[in-house]
């Protein structure tokens, strides 16, 4: 790619769903390359990532971008350890976690340069159901009623503020150094409201009502406004279903080695849960 100085060694990285991660060593540098294309049918722009992966690093957020070409990213290689599902909720480092959520949605937004997209979960959702249509899913059954829950979602959850977000919150996209976390994989990244960042964390990594209460407090440094909890009930619903309708196409259209059916059946099951305390908050 004409950026290595002499001979290099290749090794897999796990865990990409999306795309195919590598650590290449380069004498005494290290780096990480991402292999992937545009994925659109998951509204995946690798441009649109480049230019996130730019503006968090310029925000301090995260590695550089060395180098970069069509289905190509390379980064620095940051000595750090991702977080797990278990670390990510327990008491300093979920507070931790949560600062640099909030710091990530008032910095990065201010770096970024070019065109900007608009990660807006509803809309998502629905393109996903007409693409299941389109596509003979073997979920269409449950399409009509999964876009019914997306339209009362988005009537629940405003009024809406839009920063700049993430919208991939796993527990793998935190490093921890040692000294500091760091914030990687920018795949979705663009404006949304922040509460769906703050719905999928507590979702993705299956945070108790505590932690979630703790979670909201920090963000919002103990002032919260009146409904907020019911707005981010509805987005925490609305992130399971969009993660419930991405497994979904990607049982179809993913060419990655992952069983797509098994985490499909996990999401639904977890939106399920989420969305009927939702209802039972309407009911009280």
């Amino acid at each position: 790619m004409g950026i290595w100085d002499g001979p290099i060694e290749i090794s897999a990285l796990t865990g990409g769903i999306t795309n195919r991660n590598y650590l290449v060593k380069d004498g005494a540098r290290r780096y990480v390359v991402r292999l992937g294309s545009d994925i659109p049918v998951h509204h995946i722009s690798r441009s649109n990532e480049l230019a996130a992966s730019r503006a968090a690093h310029a925000a301090g957020l995260s590695p550089a971008v060395v180098h970069h070409r069509p289905g190509v990213l390379v980064l620095d290689y940051i000595d750090a350890r991702p977080l797990s599902v278990k670390a990510i909720g327990q008491g300093e480092m979920l507070e931790r976690v949560v600062q640099l959520v909030r710091q990530a949605h008032r910095t990065v937004g201010l770096h970024l340069r070019g065109p900007a997209g608009m990660f807006w979960s509803f809309h998502i959702a629905a393109d996903y159901v007409a693409t299941l249509r389109d596509s003979g899913s073997r979920h269409a059954h449950l399409l009509g009623g999964l876009l019914d829950k997306v339209q009362r979602l988005e009537q629940a959850a405003g009024p809406f503020d839009i920063v700049f977000c993430h919208n991939d919150l796993l527990a793998s996209n935190f490093l921890d150094d040692g000294q500091r976390l760091w914030l990687i994989d920018w795949d979705y990244a663009g404006f949304n409201t922040p509460l769906f960042d703050l719905g999928g964390l507590a979702s993705n990594n299956g945070f108790t009502a505590e932690q979630e209460a703790t979670m909201l407090d920090v963000y919002h440094a103990g002032a919260g406004e009146r409904g907020l909890k019911r707005r981010y009930e509805a987005m925490k619903c609305a992130s399971l279903l969009r993660e419930t309708l991405w497994s979904m196409v990607s049982e179809i259209h993913s060419t990655i080695d992952f069983d797509y059916a098994a985490y499909t059946a996990d999401n639904l099951a977890r939106f399920e849960r989420a969305y009927d305390l939702f209802q039972t908050g309407d009911n009280q």
